[in-house]
């Protein structure tokens, strides 16, 4: 276990943005991890856990108190069950479960971060979330002291939220476990139309898992969702709001609005979220709000590629990045009545 004081967190996130820890801790073991989170609990002593630093928006001023880099490794296959330590590099593990001819995480290729991330925002792209494969989470219980698995439906998952999310400062993930599919080496069946179309074929047809993973990649890739170091587009947390969700009344006033604005022919995105529900396009309302790609002249800006990732240009600070946020989400409040939530973690701010 390594050990550093005034630390900085920066360099450990994929934006770039924050300032140092009062101390940084590095956990290479499960038991490691634990040992440091009941060191804190029992001193009082605040924690900040990091994993793959891909969804976390830290204060410039850093944080006061513990951060926990949770560096373990294990990646175990056993048949079609797949058993990931909480620090395993995400991506690679799903390229991995790729070349074991293995199906259902292979539309989330490319998403940065770690497998312990996953299960807290019940991550999901193309057509995919990782609720539709974990088994289990084994994580540490901070209110018990006691190591505990939570069953898929324990974990409460919906639309990028879990229990995790709900009560963040309970559970520390460990480590995740997946029940894939052995589909002769072909992918899960395809859901997003996008994906479909890029690979020339109809909704719910299956392609060989390898193919859909480049092809992933390759839709990741051209809207900067691919970590670059070369590239400032990636300097994000990829999207940084959730797709809003809106009941019926909601969205029959939401289509006034964009009838009043754009014209009664225009029809905004829109899929069924569950009875009484229906989820709009964040990336949407944004443009149509008038953020197109790379709006903004200072040193956070909209992305080139995509409307919904805001990035660090290279000298950006966190109140940079916060600014442009609020801007936006203001500004699509005002033209449609749609309040946009942040998808990333923010630490010491607030959007």
């Amino acid at each position: 276990m390594q050990e550093r004081h005034d630390a900085p967190l920066a360099p450990l996130t994929t934006f770039r943005l924050g300032g140092p820890a009062t101390r940084l801790i590095t956990a290479t073991t499960d038991a490691e991890v634990i040992a440091a989170v009941r060191e804190a609990d029992e001193t009082a002593t605040p924690l900040l856990i990091i994993g793959g630093g891909s969804n976390l928006v830290i204060s410039d001023k850093g944080f006061e108190g513990t951060a926990l880099r949770i560096a373990t490794t294990g990646f175990t296959l056993d048949g079609t069950r797949l058993d990931l330590a909480a620090g395993e590099n995400w991506s690679d593990a799903v390229a991995r479960t790729v070349e074991a001819g293995l199906a259902g995480i292979e539309c989330l290729a490319g998403i940065p971060g770690s497998a312990g991330a996953t299960p807290i925002q019940n991550v999901g792209a193309y057509g995919q979330d990782v609720a539709q494969t974990i088994t289990e989470v084994v994580a540490y219980d901070r209110r018990t002291g006691e190591t505990v698995t939570l069953t898929n439906a324990e974990c409460a998952f919906s639309y990028r939220h879990s229990r995790f999310k709900a009560d963040p400062a309970r559970y520390v993930v460990l480590r995740v476990r997946f029940e894939l599919e052995d589909a002769d080496g072909m992918s899960a069946p395809i859901r997003y139309p996008e994906t479909a179309r890029a690979l020339g074929v109809e909704a719910g047809d299956r392609v060989p898992a390898a193919q859909a993973r480049e092809t992933v990649l390759k839709l990741r890739a051209g809207k900067g969702m691919v970590l670059d170091p070369e590239d400032h587009d990636t300097w994000s947390a990829g999207s940084f709001f959730c797709n809003p969700i809106l009941t019926e009344a909601e969205h029959a006033a939401f289509l006034t609005r964009v009838a009043d604005r754009l014209g009664p022919d225009v029809a905004p995105p829109a899929y069924p979220a569950g009875e009484g529900f229906m989820k709009t396009s964040a990336a949407w309302l944004i443009d149509k709000a008038g953020f197109t790609k790379g709006y903004g002249s200072g040193a956070a800006r909209i992305s080139t590629k995509h409307t919904l990732a805001l990035t660090n240009r290279g000298e950006a600070t966190t109140e940079d990045l916060l600014a442009l946020a609020r801007e936006v989400r203001a500004g699509v409040h005002e033209a449609f009545g749609v309040t946009l939530v942040n998808e990333p973690v923010t630490v010491g701010v607030a959007l």
